[in-house]
């Protein structure tokens, strides 16, 4: 059964190949039917927000290629390389970085910008997977899981400052990555208290975190609540088949920027539960598969990789859908693959070349 479910050497993983090509023609669609009214309001192009997509989607493929073919163990030798790049690429975003509705997570090349912290999760995946393999032997003991968090939290924490959803999603894959090496589960308490402080202090140093905390119990009472209400309105008015690709009410303005953070609410509306339930059963399936490969990986630090990517593809997705839903406080988190974003988006295929050059192995 399992060589079945393994490809050959030097093969593709086809069914890998099949979700992930799912869930770009989807997110396209869906991204065209979600974007197309505020591309043509702001740009006079209906089209504007789906040709930047189209564009990065192709430059992420062909990096999905090129990673893809290489072998996975080279990034071993750039892991520490990739580590730095990543700690001064967040140093950069905090003095140079361009401010956008508040936030400032973008760096500006000439007429390109893009998120360096899109590129921090992928690095650190390698990182980690390579800081673990060093250290497999140990890695029962407490100091040795304490010292590897510790290379976690300066890359945490400076990222954390501007943008905190994406601290918990990297925090989130240095702990499972640790978890998945480790014969020792009692351990993980004390990061769960450790990480738990950690994140409280972040919350506690700026006030619009806590204010966010208030919105999320109360939206109504609250104008920046709008936009959440104005998404469980979409969600609600789905119903069970959605109202029809395309005919969603509340992408003509009533969710601020419907393609970013907010575009499952307009899947629900326009495709209904039956739809979501689809575009969910579609990140199952790929969390599956990193599963799957993970566990056939031919050594630890191939495992570690796969295993990182399934961390964070199911880290983002549930806090993305959670904060959609307002089961969590806002927190500025994509839906992969879906939301608008090219950075996210190249980043995105590049991490599928990964786990595509350790199937293949």
């Amino acid at each position: 059964m399992k060589q079945a479910e393994k490809p050959e050497s030097g093969g593709i993983d086809k069914v890998l190949l099949v979700i992930v090509f799912l869930l770009v023609i989807t997110g396209l669609v869906i991204l065209y039917s979600t974007s197309s009214y505020n591309g043509r309001i702001k740009f006079g192009d209906s089209f504007y927000y789906l040709k930047k997509q189209i564009f990065a989607t192709t430059l992420g493929i062909a990096g999905m290629y090129a990673v893809a073919k290489t072998d996975y163990h080279i990034w071993a030798k750039l892991a520490v390389p990739g580590y730095i790049l990543a700690i001064v690429l967040c140093i950069a975003v905090m003095l140079f970085g361009d401010e956008y509705n508040g936030s400032k997570r973008w760096l500006s090349l000439g007429p390109f910008s893009f998120q360096p912290s899109e590129y921090v999760k992928v690095a650190l995946i390698v990182f980690l997977a390579w800081l673990v393999t060093r250290n497999a032997k140990k890695i029962g003991k407490l100091t040795t899981l304490f010292r590897i968090m510790l290379f976690a939290l300066p890359v945490v924490g400076l990222v954390g400052a501007s943008n905190l959803s994406t601290a918990v999603i990297i925090l989130g894959i240095a702990v499972i990555l640790i978890f998945t090496a480790s014969p020792k589960y009692g351990q993980f308490i004390w990061m769960a208290v450790t990480g738990t402080g950690f994140m409280a202090v972040f919350l506690g140093l700026e006030s619009y975190r806590l204010e966010r905390i208030a919105i999320w119990q109360n939206p109504e009472k609250y104008e920046k609540g709008y936009q959440t209400l104005q998404g469980l309105y979409a969600i609600g008015s789905g119903g069970l088949f959605g109202k029809g690709l395309g005919s969603s009410i509340q992408k003509l303005g009533f969710v601020p920027e419907a393609q970013n953070d907010m575009i499952f609410s307009i899947i629900c509306e326009e495709l209904g539960l039956v739809g979501a339930v689809l575009v969910i059963l579609l990140f199952f399936l790929l969390i599956w598969r990193f599963f799957v490969i993970a566990s056939h990986a031919p050594d630890l630090f191939g495992a570690l990789i796969a295993a990182g990517a399934m961390g964070h593809m199911m880290i983002q997705v549930i806090l993305n859908i959670a904060v959609v839903t307002n089961t969590i406080p806002n927190t500025g988190i994509t839906l992969p693959f879906i939301s608008y974003g090219g950075t996210s988006v190249v980043f995105l295929l590049v991490e599928m070349g990964l786990v595509f050059s350790v199937a293949s192995w």
